[in-house]
């Protein structure tokens, strides 16, 4: 997708409600939007389904693979955490906005937690059916939809993406102190991708070690922070179709592993599952993690995210000439 379209299409959702739209425009909006995001995981499932590449080796490889993905997740939540308690404190700098508003403590309270409680009430049919999505997919892609065209999986990702971000945008609109947020946080948003980056190096070189595969192929497969066609690529050019493999699947879980453990990631720190979606934040995991960050961080997200789809395409020249 052009980098230029998710911001075009936050500022067309932005726009639509900047003057706000009524209570049930709203909701109708809020349930096309899950709409969407279900078809997205579908096809996110049919995209790994239909990959030889990934489903030919998940018997071989899988499980080195998985634990690469759950090493530089785990490493990446960790820094951030830390980042969190110290200079980059997320939930700290939304409640102080939230009280400069006058906003009551019973009320900030309530606010504060309200990603987590959607986590346990309103958002516990996301955590069910966006796994479930994810398989479906996944069964159709491998048994019924082998012969689909790609352009037709690109046309409806891309779809699914630009009606989510526009989504996104009209629920940005109707929390304006998203604006306010993003300038209290200042310079200390850059943390955020700085921290991922590195946990993502630490955990592959973690994982190699502990897994024994080669620790260029387990550090360069992480750092690739969701970015799965290019990782994939770059590392088959230079060191063959297995090593490309582990860059393929290693980042395809990377996603997988996001939405399945969001519920628990929003219960570690407002900033975890950021860190889990990496670069993704900047497409297929910005709706997913979203959902349960709130409007504020939607755009730290969506930052960071876009931060680290551009440091991949530098990095990744550079990471295999350091380590090949």
């Amino acid at each position: 997708m052009n980098v230029y379209i998710p911001f075009i299409c936050l500022a067309l959702g932005a726009a639509i409600n900047w003057r706000g739209l009524p209570e049930k425009i709203l909701q109708y909006i809020d349930y096309l939007t899950n709409l969407a995001l279900f078809l997205l995981m579908v096809v996110i499932g049919i995209n790994i389904g239909t990959s030889e590449e990934v489903m030919g080796n998940l018997n071989r490889i899988g499980i080195n693979c998985f634990l690469i993905s759950l090493s530089a997740v785990a490493c990446s939540v960790v820094v951030t955490v830390l980042l969190e308690k110290t200079i980059m404190p997320l939930e700290k700098i939304r409640l102080q906005l939230h009280m400069e508003k006058g906003a009551s403590i019973a009320s900030d309270t309530a606010s504060g937690s309200e990603s987590k409680s959607k986590g346990r009430s309103s958002f516990s049919p996301l955590i069910v059916i966006m796994p479930a999505c994810i398989a479906v997919g996944m069964i159709a892609g491998r048994f019924f939809m082998q012969n689909i065209q790609e352009y037709l999986l690109d046309a409806m990702l891309t779809g699914c993406l630009i009606f989510l971000y526009t989504g996104v945008g009209v629920s940005l609109a109707s929390n304006k102190s998203v604006f306010s947020y993003i300038r209290r946080l200042g310079f200390r948003v850059l943390l955020m991708p700085t921290g991922i980056f590195a946990g993502c190096l630490f955990g592959g070189m973690l994982a190699g070690a502990v897994l024994s595969v080669p620790t260029n192929w387990a550090v360069l497969s992480a750092s690739g922070m969701g970015y799965y066609s290019l990782t994939g690529a770059a590392m088959t050019d230079t060191f063959g179709i297995e090593a490309g493999t582990y860059g393929f699947i290693v980042n395809i879980l990377r996603d997988v592993l996001t939405v399945a453990l969001l519920p628990v990631l929003i219960r570690i720190s407002k900033g975890s599952p950021i860190a889990s979606g990496a670069a993704g934040c900047m497409d297929s995991m910005l709706v997913p993690v979203s959902r349960f960050v709130g409007p504020e961080l939607s755009m730290v997200a969506l930052i960071s995210g876009t931060i680290l789809t551009f440091v991949v395409p530098l990095w990744l020249p550079m990471g295999i000439q350091l380590l090949a």
